[in-house]
């Protein structure tokens, strides 16, 4: 036999077409996690390098060109609606996001959905990132909710927009027809599911700023149930209504659309009630606005510019809420703090024309603390004096809390006891829940009166006390300095008589010694005579 020798398959050969392992193929596990981490790390590097070297700004107009560039190859137009038109609300987002809450279908992937305690139903919207399609005239639109951060001198807010895509030959329709079909839509909507809200400030959840959240409005509080005098009401009634009406002649006279109330008096005299009761019968959004929270004027103006029409600002108690240094003592260094300036420029000055249908209230237990420049008219236009509880006011409180329509026989003591005491109607209304016996309750009421009668008695009786002890204590005080000034006078006169007595004692002197001189001259003339006779008689006897 010959010896068998090996055969060299060629590459024809079958079974070259087969690798002997799968190896050679499909790399190992190892090696492609490998490979994948070193992509990522030169992708992210490469981000980190773009980011570092190109500011935002370039960025941001890098990727619009990329983004135009597909879009133009692409044969679609696209229209960016963003939250905010530089300083001021962008109304056309608000409207969108509204209307597109109606829209909203079981193919979104993601939702917000929320509702509050006293809320009938669900509240759905766009969550970010999220797509929906709109029809319109048979033509398709695609809108996008988009949300990126954005950092600004160490803080980082959030921006958002509306993206909506269609094709480019129907840019005509969109912009004529579709948009003012969406801004009419969500009118609307807003009207049929409108709700009052007060509005508040809140901090903002990127950076240190503040923005306005809000909360349903139920003050159940009406002009029927003010406990006002009802002449009072009837006129702030009127002032409501002619206000409302006069859009166009605001215009034409040139004044901005808005109007300015002061409510003074004690507390517990029923300003905020007052200020609910506007709301509800305007049907105005309120907006509760803090000074002691606000840290410059810039930032005034940009809570101011978010307020929206058709709202009441609020600002209570402003005589104790923060101490506004006034126009012409603005201290060096201190050009971002918050002025009185920068109130009274939104209250009446050129940045009061930044909304319409507004009204300004502004509530103080102390008017006459006030900078009279915030209480002219134009910035306050009526002041509204809130004074203790009348017997009008009383009997509206009456028929609130316990039902009393008419008269009541007590009726007769409690309007003297009412006159002659100061009751605010928070101090009525407290006493009147204590029984929901009417006949109780009033008399509890009655005898509340007498017993601040008497402590109103006893107060004047030692205010009067006070006010004679202080009387003659100035009196004495007065007294005692006129005794202060008499003293110099009374030691030149106890001077002058000392002097006067000398003057008068020295001639009773000098007669006293003329009258011994005279006497001794006398003697001498005597004793003068006696040695002559004593001589002349020696004489004749010699």
């Amino acid at each position: 036999m010959l010896p068998c020798k090996p055969s060299n398959h060629s590459s024809s050969s079958p079974f070259n077409k087969f690798p002997k392992s799968f190896s050679t193929i499909f790399p190992s596990a190892t090696s492609a996690f490998t490979t994948y981490a070193s992509i990522s790390a030169s992708l992210m590097l490469l981000r980190s390098i773009f980011n570092d070297l190109i500011p935002y700004p370039l960025r941001k107009h890098i990727f619009s060109a990329i983004s135009s560039l597909f879009c133009f190859f692409s044969g679609k137009q696209t229209i960016i609606i963003d939250q905010s038109d530089g300083i001021e609300p962008n109304h056309v987002f608000n409207a969108t996001e509204l209307y597109l809450s109606t829209k909203i279908n079981p193919n979104t992937k993601r939702l917000k959905v929320s509702k509050r305690i006293k809320d009938k139903g669900l509240s759905c919207k766009l969550d970010k990132g999220q797509r929906i399609t709109d029809s319109f005239n048979g033509l398709e639109l695609k809108w996008r909710h988009v949300c990126y951060e954005v950092e600004k001198k160490g803080n980082v807010t959030e921006k958002r927009y509306f993206m909506l895509r269609f094709k480019k030959n129907n840019g005509d329709l969109v912009m004529n027809s579709y948009l003012p079909f969406v801004l009419k839509s969500a009118e609307m909507i807003e009207n049929e599911m409108r709700v009052l809200k007060i509005h508040t400030l809140g901090n903002v959840h990127y950076g240190s700023k503040f923005k306005w959240e809000s909360i349903k409005l139920e003050h159940p509080s009406t002009f029927e149930t003010l406990a006002l005098d009802p002449e009072l009401k009837t006129m702030i009634v009127d002032d409501l209504n002619r206000f409302i009406r006069r859009k166009e002649f605001y215009k034409k006279v040139g004044r901005s659309w808005k109007r300015g109330y002061l409510l003074y008096g004690p507390p517990g005299t029923g300003k905020s009630s007052l200020v609910a009761a506007m709301a509800n019968y305007l049907k105005f959004d309120i907006y509760d606005l803090q000074l002691e929270n606000i840290k410059s004027d810039s930032d005034l103006r940009r809570l101011l510019l978010d307020i929206g029409n058709r709202s009441i600002l609020v600002i209570e108690d402003i005589d104790c809420t923060v101490n506004l240094p006034d126009r012409g003592h603005r201290r060096h260094g201190q050009d971002k703090q918050l002025t009185l300036s920068g109130l009274l420029n939104f209250v009446d000055g050129l940045w009061s024309s930044c909304g319409d249908e507004r009204i300004i209230v502004l509530t103080t237990n102390h008017k006459h603390r006030l900078d009279p420049a915030l209480l002219r008219p134009g910035r306050m236009d009526l002041h509204i004096h809130l004074s203790y509880c009348g017997m009008h006011a009383f009997k509206v409180l009456a028929a609130n809390y316990l039902g009393i329509e008419g008269e009541h026989w007590l009726f007769g003591e409690i309007e003297v006891l009412l006159g002659a005491t100061k009751v605010t109607p928070a101090q009525v209304a407290e006493e009147l829940m204590k029984d929901e016996d009417v006949d109780v309750a009033v008399e509890g009421f009655l005898s509340f009166l007498k017993q601040r009668k008497m402590e109103e008695d006893e107060l004047e009786k030692d205010e009067a006390s006070k006010k004679a002890e202080v009387k003659e204590s100035r009196e004495l005080k007065i007294e005692h300095k006129y005794l202060k000034k008499d003293e110099p006078l009374k030691k030149a006169e106890v001077k002058e008589s000392r002097e006067l007595k000398i003057e008068h004692k020295c001639p009773e002197k000098d007669e006293v010694s003329k009258k011994a001189e005279v006497k001794e001259s006398e003697e001498l003339k005597i004793e003068h005579k006696y040695l002559e006779k004593e001589e002349a008689s020696k004489k004749t006897k010699f």
